[in-house]
């Protein structure tokens, strides 16, 4: 008996090892032998052309970042001052 319920745990094991190996992601150890064909690289190329012609369309972000620059006056400060009020007990 002691061996039929071994065997049986034993089997137990095993299928429960296949299941949760059968649910782990597939991992390509190394990535350098997927061939790409050449329809794939030739569109990979037309995509890197783009996206670095993108990246030449945007201009440098080099002016303020003020919304109200132009509505005050170059005199006046960038951000205002808080007036420093009192908090707590009020004794006169």
């Amino acid at each position: 008996m002691r061996i039929f319920g071994a065997v049986l745990l034993g089997a137990a094991v095993v299928l429960v090892a296949g299941l949760a190996a059968a649910q782990a992601p597939t991992m390509n150890l190394i990535p350098e032998l997927q061939s790409k064909s050449p329809e794939e690289r030739e569109q990979d190329a037309v995509k890197d052309k783009a996206y670095r012609e993108s990246l030449k369309k945007i201009p440098d972000a080099k002016a303020s970042n003020d919304p109200w620059g132009a509505v005050r006056g170059p005199e006046a400060p960038k951000t205002p001052a808080k007036p420093k009020t009192k908090t707590g007990s009020t004794s006169n």
